[in-house]
């Protein structure tokens, strides 16, 4: 029996605290113990929520390798190859974890990080975020230039691992769960001649534990609340990670092992331009990782390479124009949510296309470009009264000029 406030004798619960004046029933326990109703219904609410994450991993419930690339192609031109590769593994990773072991000598399957190799702008990032889509996973991007030694000035290891708990608004289950995309992951190759590589070979080393799998104890930042911060456990064996770079020197090395040093005035010389990047990238091996600058422990705990395409013109084009998510379809439905029509001559979109590839950003600088040419449009259509039209010209592209608004005669003045 529990003695509280004096004489008075007063039952607790041994969980939460609150005494039997302050819940609706208290259940007694053997050897003093006891737990109110309170906390019961959070008992069953943590069990029926387990319940059902177990129900989601179930291979029954999981989208198929097919499934999986096909939502991939309404979002990702092109990248067939990396996209089946990607489909399949993250398939099987998903379905590693909702196994269920019934014999005591089971397999134990391990689990497979990826490495994507692809040059800037092929939809590295793009097809991380449309694969946590898929899986309804939460997701964390980081960049590995920003990461450091523990120590040092700038985010740890941990740091990740807090992203992602705050991907999945603090559930440490859905967590466990989730994907970390970590990108520029060439940036933290070894540095030859450095006696401290803070950023360097010291960060890969760091990676090691939690791209194995490891319980890792994360501090979590305060609030007005809860002004000391929280430190939580959370293990890594079933989080996929997603590392990509662009490896700018890599065909580099592959060609000195696949050609040898070919010298003499007989020699082929080819600019990088004229190379065909993505299918040199194609025979990538462990040990050209290496020499650029990964160390084995990290390629080992990569097993899965995928290596994508330089997007060209036709690629980029319709990368503007096909995907759900087009960038043109973007910019026209925002037109239209202001009565306006947007239209674009199909020289417009390769010249767009083309201004991309001279400033080596792939599909990533696509926005920029076209933000600068819906600028003054997009300023002044709200403004403009009746049904406005606009279309985007390739003299607009490539003159750098403003698009031309016209307004339907029935409605207000025609502009030009």
């Amino acid at each position: 029996m529990l003695k509280f406030g004096g004489n008075a004798n007063v039952y607790k619960c041994s969980f939460c605290g609150k005494t039997d004046d302050q819940v609706n029933k208290l259940v007694a326990g053997p050897n003093g113990v006891y737990i109110c109703d309170e906390c019961i219904r959070l008992c069953g609410e943590i069990l029926e929520n387990d319940e059902q994450e177990s129900e989601t991993l179930n291979a029954e419930n999981l989208p198929k390798p097919k499934t999986i690339c096909s939502i991939l192609d309404e979002y990702i031109i092109g990248q067939d190859e990396a996209k089946k590769t990607l489909s399949v593994a993250v398939y099987n990773h998903y379905k590693r974890i909702g196994q269920k072991k019934n014999k005591k000598n089971d397999i134990e399957l391990q689990k497979s990080n990826i490495l994507m190799i692809g040059p800037t702008g092929s939809g590295k990032t793009l097809l991380a975020q449309t694969l946590a889509k898929i899986l309804q996973v939460p997701l964390a991007i980081v960049d590995a230039n920003s990461l450091t030694e523990a120590g040092y000035v700038g985010e740890d290891v941990e740091d990740i691992l807090m992203a992602l708990i705050q991907s999945a608004n603090g559930d440490l289950m859905k967590a466990e769960r989730g994907i970390i995309y970590i990108d520029e992951i060439d940036k933290i190759a070894r540095k030859s001649g450095m006696t401290r590589d803070i950023s360097g070979e010291g960060v890969q080393q760091a990676l090691l534990k939690i791209l194995e799998g490891a319980k890792v104890n994360v501090q979590l930042p305060g609030n007005n609340h809860h002004p000391m911060a929280e430190v939580v456990s959370l293990d890594t064996k079933n989080i996929l990670f997603i590392c990509g770079g662009a490896f700018n020197d890599l065909d580099k090395v592959i060609e000195k092992r696949t050609q040898g040093t070919a010298l003499g005035f007989g020699a082929a010389v080819k600019s990088k331009n004229e190379k065909d990047i993505g299918k040199i990238l194609k025979e990538v091996l462990p040990d050209d990782l290496l020499a650029d600058g990964l160390i084995p422990e990290f390629v080992g705990r990569l097993p899965i390479i995928v290596t994508l395409d330089a997007l060209d013109e036709d690629s980029l084009v319709n990368i503007l124009t096909k995907p759900k998510n087009a960038l043109v379809k973007q910019y026209q439905k925002l037109m239209e949510m202001d009565g306006a029509k947007l239209i674009f001559e199909s020289e417009a979109l390769k010249l767009i296309a083309r201004e991309a590839i001279q400033r080596k950003t792939g599909a990533r600088g696509l926005r920029s470009i076209l933000e600068r040419i819906m600028r003054n449009v997009m300023f002044e259509v709200p403004s403009v009264g009746g049904k406005t039209v606009c279309t985007i010209t390739k003299e607009d592209v490539l003159y750098n000029q403003e698009p031309k608004l016209k307004l339907d005669a029935k409605r207000g003045k025609i502009t030009s």
